[in-house]
């Protein structure tokens, strides 16, 4: 199933969430409806706040950037209650967008490498290492069960120029090929 993405300006985008259990009610369902929802609107990684579910859980398919980076091919994977272990590498600028935030592109920079610990969709626990663009959108979604957005890595000048824009957002005046759920004023 589909579901609506929650828009720019709703609280729960901006709270930590929290670990769930191995019983959490149809979490392979949710998983599911999440791949759904995330391809329909071409992304390429969803986090459980963007639904409106403040727990810890993202997906990732990292795929459409095979050309760039050959090993993402089948680069699709679940994280639920991750834990970044470790961030290293040179900084490095790439222009990230979010379905939350549609229409705003801009250049954010992270690290090249991430070490994460997490529970795969089977309730394996993992610890891997990502580098390259898988772990970036991997730390763009972990941010998001932070409570954190990418424009919150931007500068308070360029959040000023983006101002009108990220209101819009906020209210609805955006027009985006997907459903989405917008904060009631």
């Amino acid at each position: 199933m589909i579901l609506p993405i929650v828009a720019y300006g709703d609280i729960i985008l901006k709270k930590e969430a929290e670990d769930i259990a191995k019983e959490f009610p149809f979490l392979q369902e949710l998983i599911d409806n999440m791949f759904e929802t995330m391809y329909n609107a071409e992304g390429v990684g969803l986090a459980a706040p963007q639904i409106g579910k403040s727990i810890r859980l993202f997906i990732v398919d990292a795929s459409p950037f095979e050309e760039d980076e050959p090993e993402l091919k089948d680069f699709i994977k679940v994280f639920i209650n991750p834990i970044i272990v470790e961030e290293k590498g040179e900084e490095w600028a790439f222009n990230e967008g979010c379905l939350s935030i549609p229409g705003i592109r801009e250049d954010v920079k992270r690290q090249t490498h991430v070490t994460v610990e997490y529970y795969d969709r089977d309730f394996n626990l993992i610890e891997e290492t990502f580098d390259g663009i898988a772990a970036r959108i991997i730390q763009h979604e972990y941010d998001h069960i932070e409570g954190i957005l990418f424009t919150d890595h931007l500068s308070p000048l360029k959040r000023r120029l983006l101002k009108n824009k990220l209101n819009n957002i906020s209210r609805g005046n955006v027009k985006v090929p997907y459903r989405m759920k917008y904060q009631k004023a």
